[in-house]
């Protein structure tokens, strides 16, 4: 069935992100606005009919790269927020290595995900909504434990938690609402549909 939805452009155009775009305010980082960044790709997967989750790379106060989920486009079952962003990263800063760089997702990451931000060297993560069916950073497990892996990663999750929360519930109703089961969605629950 195909995937609908009518969004005001202007509204949306709120959500573009700029490629390294400057939010640092008095040497310290506005966490909240670097998630709204990521909130905005989380908006061009939905309007993509993928699930909405995005994903913004900060390194010194400054956007490196930004993502969202694309796995149904590309038909690539590791196309998600994260690696997509740690791939054009990688890219734009010429190594894998993206050590004093921070990720803000709207998701907490799946234990794939995990595994990348690891491997990256990522100094920390900031998620927002948490995955109770598959989150690795506490919710299901803990890959980010400090002492598991050659490198810890910070982790920090509940960053507007409820608007990254929000844009997966309204997906997934809109999702069910198509397929005909037209159910309310509680919390836990906004996964099930893929």
């Amino acid at each position: 069935m195909l995937f609908k939805f009518i969004i005001n452009r202007r509204f949306l155009a709120n959500f573009a992100p700029r490629k390294h775009q400057l939010l640092c305010y008095n040497k310290r980082m506005d966490h909240k606005k670097f998630m709204e960044i990521a909130l905005k790709e989380a908006w061009q997967a939905f309007q993509e009919d993928e699930v909405p989750v995005g994903a913004c790379l900060v390194k010194n106060g400054q956007i490196v790269s930004c993502g969202h989920n694309r796995r149904e486009k590309l038909q690539d079952v590791t196309s998600h927020a994260e690696i997509e962003t740690i791939r054009k990263a990688s890219q734009e800063l010429g190594t894998w290595r993206l050590e004093n760089c921070i990720l803000y997702v709207t998701l907490e990451p799946c234990p794939m995900c995990a595994g990348a931000i690891i491997q990256a060297r990522i100094h920390k993560v900031y998620f927002g909504a948490r995955d109770p069916k598959a989150g690795a950073a506490g919710s299901k497990i803990n890959l980010f434990q400090p002492g598991l892996f050659n490198h810890t990663t910070e982790i920090e999750g509940g960053l507007l938690a409820e608007k990254c929360s929000q844009i997966l519930k309204q997906y997934f109703k809109i999702k069910r609402e198509q397929s005909g089961e037209v159910a309310e969605l509680d919390e836990g629950a906004r996964l099930e549909i893929e």
